[in-house]
């Protein structure tokens, strides 16, 4: 089976594959692969007609990802060269060949899905997934281990996602596969990346923190600098976080890191406000108010420009507090400041989760 993505855009703008990325992922999960992207300016006529007529006699499945503005000219097209209609759901099958039409200017991200498992049950494949989902997993080491998953079963897929260092390992099977060799394969991941692993589920890292913390009947606090609320923001979108999450500051200046967390102005002085030390009584401080059983503080410099001292941007303290005290965790992250702001906090969920687990 073969199958063609074709993007219809404006190229005079930086070409981004992460805006139809959500496609291919979607096709993954249904074991389904594209074996070949087509990227066209959407104002080159000629080059779309040659891509659409390559479409109808070289692929089985053909996705087109374009602008709503499109629709009426690509079904006038398409339907006679397919000599079939599209329905309801942009879908237009003539027995052999299968059409999509899906909108990057609102189209729905299910959309995608639905599309996928209708090539799946036409063809009648059938799939289940594994997951194994990581935080700061090197990716030689993941490879390593998707490689040792395929001597177990050749015909098995690993998709893998990295979302700043927050890793989704998708393990994409035969319905037809036999229990205890999927199990064997999702061993195969988790005695590789045991140390890294925090979940064996498709959810996400904050839901995972959640569930443990309910599950320990702990109430967590955090004190940001850099994050800027990142860590609590991603914490009060679990439904429930209220029974667990008992309060987040952004602690952004040393006065208020003085102020609300007790942090020593001499500490900051001397060490400055991006320090283990400061990031140990961010943290420390939080345990001491005695309203929570495990606290998280991040200080850092995500850049573009390091602050006035010799400290490079992406050097990142992060601290986990608990009764007996405080455990901190330097970092050097690199990219630009989303980056290294989004990977931090995905870093500190991650190690609170560690450390009450």
């Amino acid at each position: 089976m073969r199958n063609c993505l074709v993007v219809l855009k404006n190229k005079k703008l930086c070409p981004d594959s992460a805006e139809y990325a959500p496609c291919v992922r979607a096709f993954a999960t249904e074991g389904l692969y594209f074996d070949k992207i087509a990227v066209i300016a959407y104002d080159s006529p000629r080059d779309i007609v040659a891509q659409l007529k390559e479409c109808r006699e070289s692929y089985d499945n053909t996705l087109i990802y374009c602008p709503r503005s499109m629709r009426e000219t690509l079904r006038d097209f398409l339907q006679p060269l397919y000599g079939s209609a599209f329905d309801m759901a942009e879908t237009l099958d003539n027995g052999t060949r299968t059409v999509f039409l899906y909108f990057s200017d609102g189209g729905n991200a299910a959309d995608c899905n639905r599309f996928a498992r209708y090539i799946s049950e036409k063809h009648g494949k059938k799939f289940g997934r594994a997951y194994v989902k990581t935080v700061g997993a090197p990716p030689a080491e993941i490879l390593k281990a998707a490689e040792s998953a395929k001597k177990i079963n050749p015909a098995l897929e690993c998709n893998i996602y990295d979302s700043y260092g927050d890793c989704t390992i998708e393990i994409v099977y035969s319905e037809s596969d036999p229990k205890m060799m999927v199990d064997e394969v999702v061993r195969t991941f988790v005695s590789a990346l045991d140390k890294y692993v925090y979940a064996l589920e498709d959810i996400t890292l904050a839901q995972r923190l959640y569930q443990l913390l309910k599950l320990r009947r702990m109430k967590i606090s955090c004190a940001e600098s850099f994050t800027g609320g990142g860590v609590g923001q991603r914490l009060v979108e679990v439904p429930g976080i209220s029974e667990v999450y008992f309060e987040g500051l952004n602690t952004y200046s040393n006065e208020a890191k003085i102020a609300r967390l007790g942090v020593d102005e001499m500490t900051i002085k001397s060490t400055g406000a991006v320090s283990a030390e400061t990031a140990y009584q961010m943290a420390d401080g939080l345990i001491a108010q005695g309203h929570c059983d495990v606290s998280v503080a991040t200080t850092g410099i995500a850049g573009p420009r390091s602050d006035n001292t010799s400290k490079p941007v992406g050097l990142c303290y992060i601290a986990v507090g608990l009764k007996d005290g405080a455990t901190v965790y330097k970092y050097n992250f690199t990219g630009d400041r989303k980056t290294i702001t989004e990977t931090a906090i995905n870093y500190a969920l991650f190690l609170v989760y560690k450390h009450i687990k």
